[in-house]
């Protein structure tokens, strides 16, 4: 029991570390680039780029997973980040720095798929959701010291420091990976019958209450890259400054981390698909409110119940993953989950973003909610079919 508690500890602070590398990049990746003489339009491709890269690279790093374990994969994707993190600062160009950026989210689209089938391994039958909050909470802090990190580090010592502060952080990853149990891996029936092929994704793509999961994440962040657009645009048009947008992305997260710590052992005792439903009206509630709020104090509120939502959802629809498959088949169905969260931003920002061109601000962050009543109206179809059968 000690060492399976050992074991969960050391991924959650592997997940950490695996993702605090692409955070500490979000607040200086843009202007790296517009100091590299990247214009507006360049800056686009070189953000994106990683998405594109990572989008493709978890559908594959969940292959290698189930074929090799999720230790092989993990450090080479760690060690992946560490190059990318260094090959940041030897940038002269923009071609360069979209180059890197290829590179990296190649590198780190094996550590989603990895972390989370490790989580899903470690943790006990019956204590997966709770393992699962660990694992949301683990990914929550990587975003807050990202966030708060990359900016800061930037502006006291310069961007080189950022990049050399995440590739340390890389590097002690690829050090703790090392200490982790190797994992099961699929027999060779698995990889040769299934694959990677289109066939196998649309097999666990429409298996049980996978769709469950994978409806709502993807949906989840296709609002969230939606809010993370509009978001700083509308504070400011209140009259209010960056200050406060990092304020209420800080509530957000806070309130994200603080749920979780309950939401996973409710989920464990109550099932999946309650908390989901539960969850996805909170999240619609939530952003039906906030481009009705007109202070920070509102702002503040509709943020919190936002994270208090996502912080309901995350362990219900990731515990539901390792519920669904086999562990032998764990890094395909993570692979799928990893890469719907990269997509859903992807897509989520700019279609949000042309909405809110067309039709106005507040129309464009009103309308951010509208992705997620499909997948409600899924887990309540779910639901009410459980209780039939059960």
């Amino acid at each position: 029991m000690r060492r399976k508690i050992s074991a969960g500890l050391l991924t959650s602070v592997i997940t950490f570390l695996s993702f605090v590398d692409t955070n500490i990049l979000i607040p200086v990746i843009a202007l790296y680039a517009s100091s590299l003489g990247a214009g507006t339009g360049i800056i686009g491709l070189v953000v994106g780029m990683y998405s594109l890269t990572n989008f493709l690279s978890n559908i594959a790093g969940g292959r290698f997973v189930d074929r090799f374990g999720y230790k092989r994969p993990l450090l080479g994707g760690l060690a992946g980040d560490a190059i990318a993190m260094l090959l940041y600062s030897f940038c002269y160009t923009p071609l360069h720095l979209a180059l890197v950026r290829a590179f990296h989210g190649l590198s780190g689209g094996l550590a989603g798929p990895a972390t989370m089938s490790a989580t899903g391994q470690i943790a006990s039958r019956e204590g997966k959701g709770k393992a699962m909050s660990y694992y949301g909470i683990a990914i929550a802090c990587a975003t807050l010291v990202g966030h708060g990190s990359g900016g800061a580090i930037a502006t006291r010592l310069g961007y080189h420091y950022v990049f050399y502060a995440g590739a340390a952080l890389m590097i002690f990853g690829v050090i703790a990976a090392f200490f982790l149990p190797s994992g099961k891996v699929a027999p060779e029936s698995i990889p040769q019958h299934h694959s990677g092929s289109l066939k196998n994704i649309l097999r666990l793509v429409t298996w049980g209450n996978l769709p469950v999961s994978y409806l709502a994440i993807f949906a989840q962040y296709f609002s969230f890259g939606g809010v993370v657009a509009l978001l700083p645009l509308y504070v400011t048009s209140l009259g209010m400054d960056a200050l406060h947008v990092g304020m209420v992305l800080i509530i957000f997260s806070v309130m994200f981390i603080i749920v979780q710590l309950a939401a996973g052992g409710i989920s464990d005792r109550t099932g999946r698909l309650a908390p989901t439903a539960i969850a996805l009206v909170i999240l619609i509630a939530a952003l039906v409110f906030l481009p009705l709020a007109r202070s920070f104090i509102s702002l503040g509120l509709a943020m919190a119940l936002y994270g208090t939502g996502y912080g309901i959802l995350f362990p219900a629809i990731s515990a539901i993953i390792t519920d669904s498959v086999s562990p032998m088949e764990y890094g395909r169905a993570t692979g799928i989950f990893h890469a719907l969260i990269t997509i859903g931003v992807a897509i989520g920002a700019p279609v949000i973003g042309w909405i809110a061109m067309v039709a106005g601000l507040k129309t464009g962050l009103g309308l951010t909610f509208i992705i997620l009543v499909p997948a409600l109206g899924l887990t309540l179809f779910k639901l009410k079919t459980e209780k039939q059968r059960g």
